[in-house]
């Protein structure tokens, strides 16, 4: 994996914040926390992440409205995000997929299926960035031929 991942934790309640960044003290990343939607949308700008865990309650906007926003966005559509909620109904989950998450974690978060999911995700986003930067380059190669 690279050499460290950013992972932004957006949740208004602290103590899942907490909870949250416990479960995450084994994974090589640095947090950042965002405690509503425009708070969110405003982190990803400063702190560029590579991951957010985002939960679907939060006041000013909700997590469903931020990840259509980021996903919408040609500059913040290849963040991960993995929305963390209580919300667990299969219109819920519906409407998460509809917005554009990358995945779908209900509350009460298990320590293993989080810790899991997070590394697969920045695995995952390893493998793009990497497939980005070849395309680039056989872009770059092909150009200086002609």
């Amino acid at each position: 994996m690279a050499d460290s991942y950013k992972i932004l934790i957006a949740d208004d309640n602290q103590a899942n914040v907490e909870l949250l960044e416990a479960y995450l003290a084994g994974v090589d990343c640095e947090t950042e926390i965002a405690v509503n939607g425009q708070d969110t949308l405003d982190k990803v700008a400063s702190f560029q992440p590579d991951l957010i865990l985002l939960d679907v309650m939060m006041p000013k906007l909700s997590g469903f409205e931020v990840c259509k926003q980021l996903k919408a966005d040609p500059s913040t559509k290849g963040i991960m995000i993995l929305m963390v909620t209580a919300l667990n109904e299969l219109g819920d989950i519906e409407r998460a997929v509809a917005a554009g998450t990358d995945d779908f974690l209900s509350k009460p978060v298990n320590r293993i299926e989080l810790t899991k999911r997070v590394e697969n995700m920045l695995r995952l986003k390893n493998v793009e960035n990497e497939n980005e930067r070849l395309r680039q380059y056989i872009e770059q190669m092909e150009n200086s031929r002609i």
